[in-house]
């Protein structure tokens, strides 16, 4: 018997996604991509009833920056002090695409994660992995999705559909990133041609006061920002604020 959607569900999941690539295409900032995943999994999964995204730091640690709702908090929350878990599982970038049960109450696979979610309420879970950052520092993650009702993430399309939207999320979260970084390096390099433009200012200030080279005047900085244990650029721009005091 053939798991695929009807044809009508498969042009309504077509649109479903162009809306979510178009509203993750717009997301300013890593929140805001997730936060919209979260919440498109509602609609994209049948079954969904609690959405939530992990993330894993280079350094091993997990933490949840988007859920539709406070319970999704504590499940992950769970799988993170339990160390095992679909969401756990997932994120690593050596375990498994993707993690499900259909019923957690006697599932083996997480002894003590399974029974914890079931008697919150929590009987079915699908976890995918998000495709990990390309550029360093690499965080890996993954989509979670609960739902109340048993085996309700069975069959292929529930699996494929998860997959798919967290492949969009991962393309947007990537990009999102990369526009991050980029402002991030045009403000390190404001703060570096202003750092040059005051230390500047302040060799010449001594270079007139004392009838020193600039070289002769850099090196005077140097040693005065060792001396008094402060750094170049902050000595640099007291010294020009204050030159008449000083």
């Amino acid at each position: 018997m053939s798991t695929e959607p009807p044809e009508t569900d498969v042009s309504g999941l077509a649109e479903q996604l162009a809306r979510l690539t178009a509203t993750l295409l717009d997301a300013d900032s890593v929140a805001g991509v997730l936060s919209r995943v979260s919440h498109a999994a509602l609609e994209v999964v049948p079954g969904a009833d609690l959405v939530s995204v992990t993330l894993r730091a280079p350094d091993g640690q997990f933490h949840t920056p988007a859920v539709t709702g406070p319970e999704a908090v504590e499940l992950d929350e769970l799988q993170y002090k339990a160390g095992h878990g679909p969401c756990v599982d997932s994120a690593d970038k050596a375990g498994p695409a993707y993690a499900r049960s259909g019923d957690l109450a006697v599932e083996p696979t997480w002894p003590d994660f399974g029974p914890a979610a079931a008697e919150r309420g929590y009987l079915s879970v699908l976890s995918t992995s998000l495709v990990p950052d390309p550029v360093p520092p690499r965080q890996s993650g993954a989509l979670n999705i609960y739902s109340h009702r048993r085996d309700a993430f069975a069959g292929d399309g529930p699996r494929d559909r998860a997959l798919l939207l967290a492949t969009h999320a991962s393309l947007a979260l990537a990009g999102t990133r990369a526009v991050e970084r980029a402002e991030l390096e045009r403000t390190q390099l404001q703060q570096a041609l202003d750092s040059r433009d005051v230390i500047g200012q302040a060799k010449g200030i001594l270079m007139h006061r004392r009838g020193i080279s600039a070289e002769e005047a850099f090196e005077l900085l140097r040693r005065s920002s060792q001396d008094l244990n402060v750094k170049l650029a902050k000595l640099a721009h007291t010294l020009t604020a204050r030159f008449r005091e000083l």
